[in-house]
């Protein structure tokens, strides 16, 4: 094999060796084994080329961290936040791309379903939340339902309700990913007979601004928890060079990795739901402000880091002559 071939074959795997290193001494020992593979490998035929020693260095410096003590907990919740999830979210952009699309077709059938005929609302929504609903537009205040409840306990109450929901995507997942998909698309459709209901009163507009104080985390954080569980259902039915049952491990830990990273999102959409949704009357300015920053969030921390930083590493792997 020519060394750029064996370079390209396994770069992907150096690069999560080097930067995202393993926490589990079993996951350790693996790579650790197949560095020393890799290395044995390049000392035979490329003695004196420089990817032999970059693999004899990571192969060092994981030999040495077996022995060395773990990081702070503070600092392993850095390199979490700040490479470990955005670089798992990058590895699947494409599975998270897909439920996006899943999510605006469905959203659209329900939209223009709707349209055409309204009772499909009904059916989707509830005949109860439909009637409730009219009454508050027929009263002047459209998006009443967001101001009952004590605010701190509806806060908690969506919190522990939205985070059970995405554990169940994920799970089902299991089979071969279609449940996820089915219940994003039940989900998508339901919010655009939603929008449509708000949109034949003239209330298109308003719909946004005021659900989307919370929509947009919650959401995303839904088509992400979606995506998560068909990672693990296509691990294991595309296993690729790998075992299947070692590919559905790492579909299983890259799922559970993605759903740790939602939950404080889910929390603080949850936290936007309870406590500011409701001020659309009083504060609108600070709603604006909400959905505004919550949409550059989810751009930036969801789309755009990820790419930045597997960029950024693949450069800095790229420099040192690998």
């Amino acid at each position: 094999m020519r060394e750029a071939l064996f370079i390209k074959k396994n770069r992907d795997r150096w690069l999560r060796n080097q930067h995202m290193p393993a926490e589990d001494a079993d996951e350790m020992a693996r790579d650790f084994t197949q560095l020393v593979d890799d290395l044995a490998y390049a000392k035979t035929f490329y003695p004196s080329g420089k990817v032999t020693q970059f693999i004899n260095a990571q192969a060092s410096r994981i030999y040495l961290s077996i022995y060395k003590n773990r990081k702070e907990e503070s600092n392993r919740l850095v390199t979490f936040w700040k490479y470990d999830l955005p670089l798992t979210i990058r590895k699947h952009h494409g599975a998270i791309l897909f439920c996006f699309i899943i999510f605006i077709i469905f959203w659209t059938l329900g939209f223009f379903i709707t349209r055409q005929d309204e009772t499909v609302a009904q059916s989707l929504l509830g005949a109860g939340y439909i009637e409730h609903t009219q009454q508050n537009i027929d009263k002047g205040n459209p998006f009443g339902i967001y101001e009952h409840g004590n605010p701190i306990l509806s806060w908690i109450w969506i919190m522990i309700n939205n985070i059970k929901v995405s554990l169940r995507y994920f799970v089902e997942g299991i089979f071969c990913g279609l449940p996820s998909v089915y219940e994003l698309s039940k989900e998508s459709a339901r919010l655009g007979a939603f929008h449509e209901f708000f949109a034949a009163r003239g209330l298109g507009v308003q719909v946004f601004l005021v659900v989307f104080v919370h929509g947009t985390l919650e959401l995303t954080a839904i088509i992400i928890a979606c995506a998560a569980g068909l990672v693990l259902g296509k691990s294991f039915l595309f296993p690729g060079t790998i075992k299947r049952i070692d590919a559905f491990k790492k579909g299983a830990k890259d799922g559970v990795k993605i759903l740790i990273g939602l939950m404080p999102v889910f929390a603080l959409a949850a936290f936007f739901e309870g406590l500011f949704t409701r001020l659309y009357n009083d504060i609108s300015i600070l709603t604006t402000a909400i959905v505004s920053l919550s949409v550059l969030f989810v751009i930036w921390y969801f789309i755009i880091y990820p790419i930045r930083i597997s960029r950024k590493l693949a450069v800095q792997l790229n420099e040192e002559d690998v």
